[in-house]
């Protein structure tokens, strides 16, 4: 079935394809996005169950990738640069190692092709608790999730995905489906053989999704594979220090 998804796309260049992380949307890479412009045709889709995009049953990383695969097809872009952050980092891995399509480079920020012992299960369903009836405004779902949800830069990520309509607030998140499947999205497809194209891992000094005991996983999937920290920055580190994410991936992109 096909999968129109959502997107914005600014620059002239070659492709590049910039997929969001769980509870994003490809408007939290518009910063990313218009640095890059100047170079590369920066495409950022929002992924199915996300922003703008479709509502969908299936987000296994395979279904993820075949919608990534279609948006890529649809688009005709030659050999675009796939650059993934954390669950969407999964999903261009998944392309990379599973699918047809040739790419320029992966990219993947902060996450490992393994499975974590920790989920988002008990934040998806905090936001699936929330009664929206009676709440009008951001700032109002915002108090209400305080007691949860203490981190406010986390609560303010989190309220992008409330939109107005009708004087009623919605979700542009399908919180059913995620909260169903969110834990398969601690995990990583098997696969069977490797992918040799050029690679970086790029990922926060501060964040605990990649380590030193994942070196050999990445390195046994993506044998041209670099690695690069990011110093002080955590799991968002295109956020917390665009600058320094910026540098290394340009570097990265004119080797």
């Amino acid at each position: 079935m096909q999968t129109s998804l959502s997107f914005n796309v600014t620059g002239s260049g070659p492709a590049l394809v910039i997929l969001h992380g769980l509870f994003g949307s490809g408007t939290n890479w518009r910063r990313i996005a218009d640095n890059l412009k100047h170079h590369w045709q920066v495409f950022t889709p929002d992924l199915p169950n996300h922003g703008k995009s479709p509502w969908v049953t299936n987000m296994s990383y395979p279904a993820q990738a075949r919608a990534v695969v279609q948006f890529i097809q649809q688009h005709a872009l030659e050999r675009p640069v796939l650059l993934g952050h954390s669950m969407g980092g999964k999903t261009a891995m998944t392309v990379a190692l599973t699918t047809q399509i040739k790419l320029r480079a992966l990219v993947v920020a902060d996450i490992a092709p393994v499975t974590y012992q920790h989920s988002h299960g008990p934040l998806a369903r905090t936001l699936q608790q929330l009664d929206l009836t009676n709440l009008t405004s951001r700032q109002q779902a915002d108090q209400a999730l305080a007691g949860d949800i203490p981190d406010r830069t986390l609560r303010q990520f989190l309220l992008q995905n409330l939109e107005l309509r009708n004087n009623t607030l919605h979700w542009r998140l399908n919180l059913d489906v995620i909260n169903t499947q969110i834990d398969s999205l601690s995990g990583f497809p098997e696969v069977v053989a490797p992918y040799d194209g050029p690679t970086l891992f790029i990922y926060g000094s501060r964040s605990d999704y990649i380590d030193a005991t994942h070196t050999s996983t990445i390195k046994s999937l993506f044998p041209q594979s670099q690695m690069h920290a990011i110093a002080n920055a955590g799991h968002w580190l295109q956020a917390e220090q665009p600058e320094a994410f910026l540098s290394a991936l340009e570097d990265f992109l004119s080797s």
